[in-house]
């Protein structure tokens, strides 16, 4: 599978994990200040995200080590996105409904390259005919 595809099944799998997340905020709002709804909503839809990033995006089987590694790829994201939200609502005073949208459009570059890095990064030792002969058998299961 070449990077342009990976790049969009990555971004079709943002945008289901960005939907999934924002759902979850304007729902967890009701309940909760917005910033505790922002972070329950992120860890939330991370699991989700772990496993369409793994099946979809990479066609790669899931493992326990990608699983526990995965939040690295979304540590980033969550920095970029937390502070984005609070300059965005708080000093901005932005519509705290609209800003988390805004502050995920900023993280997405540097998801990707993390994301495919941990998702991937067993596989660096192989060739690039094993790979694609790997992520077959995985497409075919």
């Amino acid at each position: 599978m070449t990077t342009t595809w990976q790049v969009i099944r990555f971004g079709l799998v943002g945008a289901v994990n960005t939907g999934t997340y924002y759902g979850l905020y304007l729902l967890l709002g009701h309940w909760l200040p917005y910033l505790a709804a922002h972070v329950a909503a992120f860890a939330l839809s991370m699991v989700g995200s772990f496993f369409l990033t793994s099946y979809f995006t990479y066609r790669t089987r899931p493992t326990w080590r990608k699983f526990l590694l995965f939040p690295l790829t979304n540590a980033a994201n969550f920095v970029i996105t937390t502070v984005g939200v609070y300059v965005l609502v708080d000093l901005l005073a932005f519509d705290r409904r609209y800003a988390p949208l805004i502050a995920a459009a900023a993280a997405i570059p540097v998801t990707f390259l993390v994301s495919r890095t941990i998702m991937l990064g067993a596989d660096t030792t192989r060739t690039r005919e094993s790979l694609t002969e790997s992520t077959e058998t995985v497409a075919s299961k």
